[in-house]
C-alpha cells in the first residue's frame, strides 16, 4: 500500500467505489482524527496537506502542541541490559535514547 507523507505525518490512500472518490486518514495518531478526500491523486494530496496545515494551525491557536505520530517508544528490558546500555552511553558521551535509536537504525538497515 502506498501512503502520503507530509511534515512527518503519514496518510492512507483508499478508494470508495460507492462515492467514486479517493479518501484517507492521517495514520499513527492516538488522540486526533484527520480525514481528507479528493477525486484525483493530486486533489487527495492537496486535501491531505491542507488538513494537516489546518490541524497544526488550530493546535497553535489553542496553545497546544500538535500530536506527532510515534513520538514515544517505551521498551521494557531487563535491568542488566539497561545498566550495560547506560554505562556504554555514558562512556561514549551519548545518551541512552541515542544509543537505542542508533542500534535500531543499524538493525533496520539489514531488513
Amino acid at each position: 500500500m502506498d501512503y502520503l507523507h507530509y511534515k512527518g505525518y503519514r496518510g492512507s490512500v483508499e478508494y470508495s467505489r460507492a462515492d467514486n472518490c479517493l479518501f484517507g486518514k492521517v495514520l499513527d495518531l492516538k488522540n486526533s482524527l484527520i480525514l481528507y478526500e479528493g477525486c484525483s491523486l493530486n486533489e487527495l494530496k492537496e486535501d491531505f496537506e491542507s488538513a494537516l496545515e489546518n490541524y497544526i494551525e488550530s493546535c497553535h491557536e489553542d496553545g497546544i502542541q500538535p500530536e506527532m505520530p510515534h513520538t514515544t517508544f517505551n521498551v521494557r528490558i531487563p535491568y542488566e541490559i539497561h545498566s550495560r546500555i547506560a554505562i556504554y552511553a555514558q562512556n561514549s558521551g551519548t545518551s541512552i535514547d541515542a544509543f537505542v535509536r542508533d542500534s535500531i537504525e543499524r538493525r533496520l538497515e539489514t531488513v
